[in-house]
């Protein structure tokens, strides 16, 4: 792969989720923009996908991609459930829930693609996914009772 055939890098804030450490993303960021390399960002992958956004069909078209996102797993359906399938043997997500910083901008950067979204089918139905669909995505709050608030203010609203 030449230079001028790199993967093109997308980089996911993931702005209302707010499901990944702000140090870690702050930091990719910063790395990606001192590095002079080309690459698109977008405020959440998850909102666009909910949003069926025509920009998700264009991200997924190009010819190799690096996304730094969350879990390969979930992107690949974001994508899919927009219409907008991720080729898998040109995709690589790095995970940035999970990989420090540093790794994520090294893989990045990297000239050469790895690809890992998994296999299997990731096609919508049409409908809203049902619980089969996303049933291994992990839950941030898994022991609260399905009813208590999440939020510690609600709470508070909620005991006075």
């Amino acid at each position: 792969m030449t230079k001028s055939e790199s993967p093109g890098i997308l980089y996911c804030n993931c702005t209302y989720a707010q499901i990944i450490d702000p140090a870690v993303k702050a930091a990719v960021l910063r790395q990606l923009l001192d590095s002079g390399r080309s690459f698109e960002a977008v405020a959440d992958l998850c909102e666009m996908s909910a949003r069926k956004d025509p920009a998700l069909k264009r991200l997924a078209c190009g010819a190799n991609v690096k996304i730094a996102a969350c879990y390969p797993r979930a992107v690949k359906w974001l994508f899919a459930s927009s219409g907008a399938p991720l080729t898998a043997s040109q995709t690589e997500v790095l995970n940035m829930r999970e990989l420090a910083a540093p790794q994520v901008v090294e893989r990045l950067l990297a000239t050469d693609l790895q690809p890992n979204l998994p296999a299997g089918k990731a096609t919508a139905s049409g409908s809203t996914p049902g619980l089969a669909q996303v049933k291994d995505l992990p839950l941030e709050a898994e022991s609260a009772p399905a009813s208590a608030p999440t939020n510690p203010a609600s709470a508070e609203r909620t005991a006075s």
